[in-house]
């Protein structure tokens, strides 16, 4: 079964085509990695996944939903967490979790239920009358998947969620993530760490709107001969601009002062 299914999808913004007729789709339970340099048109196919911009072309459906028709059930089993911190700092981490208890609407007993399996799973026992401004970086991460969970989505669209996050933080929200996908939880991904995405099921490259590669960390390391996904996205980028990301030493001489 497929939880998103992407077909020739396309947006523009005046003459500027910021995705271009672009499809893929992502199964049930898998953990998928959608890459690309910044400006690529990450953010944008994230956007219309979530039924928060309208395509020009092409369709997506979420869970059998058109996001252009039925923005409102996709919206409802969505979960979204963005790299930028976005909850509210001067309320404690259970006030967080009951704020976005009420935007979901969800009554007090499925919300105090919901509320003691997250806090337990994010490891923020002890710590729900905190506030969240007092909280490290992987603690208010932890924090905003929790608040993205309240509703039991069953997609989790998660936009470079540990950007800034140290390695132990990373290396725990993602297994969290990871346990989430084996409760059947769909997630979608992007990410600059490419041992982050080489623990995906499955993987899209995007360069400049469109979609250069797809197939498993595995497939796609073998295809291009290179030792690991960090290769593999340099090599795409290297195809696709014509330049060698090397930096020669001849460059560099300006930088250093010869002795007389």
């Amino acid at each position: 079964m497929n939880v998103i299914e992407i077909n020739n999808l396309t947006k523009s913004f005046g003459k500027f085509i910021a995705v271009n007729n672009i499809s893929f789709n992502v199964k049930k339970g898998e953990i998928f990695g959608f890459l690309g340099p910044n400006g690529s048109g990450k953010s944008t196919t994230i956007k219309m996944i979530c039924g928060v911009l309208e395509a020009t072309k092409g369709s997506v459906k979420v869970l059998g939903y058109d996001t252009g028709k039925q923005n409102e059930q996709v919206k409802q089993n969505i979960g979204y967490m963005s790299q930028k911190f976005s909850l509210y700092e001067d309320l404690t981490v259970n006030e967080n979790l009951d704020f976005y208890s009420g935007i979901y609407g969800l009554n007090k007993k499925d919300r105090d239920l919901r509320k003691k399996d997250i806090i337990k799973m994010a490891g923020l026992e002890g710590k729900e009358r905190v506030l969240t401004k007092f909280l490290s970086g992987g603690w208010k991460q932890r924090l905003a998947l929790g608040c993205a969970l309240i509703h039991q989505p069953k997609l989790l669209v998660l936009d470079e969620p540990t950007a800034g996050v140290d390695p132990v933080s990373r290396r725990t929200f993602w297994n969290i993530i990871h346990e989430l996908s084996r409760m059947g939880i769909t997630v979608l991904v992007t990410t600059h760490y490419m041992d982050e995405a080489e623990s995906c099921d499955e993987l899209a490259f995007i360069f400049n709107g469109n979609i250069i590669a797809k197939g498993s960390p595995e497939e796609l390391i073998r295809k291009e001969g290179v030792e690991n996904l960090e290769d593999v996205f340099i090599k795409y980028v290297e195809k696709e601009t014509n330049q060698n990301t090397k930096i020669s030493v001849e460059k560099l001489k300006f930088a250093v002062k010869e002795e007389k």
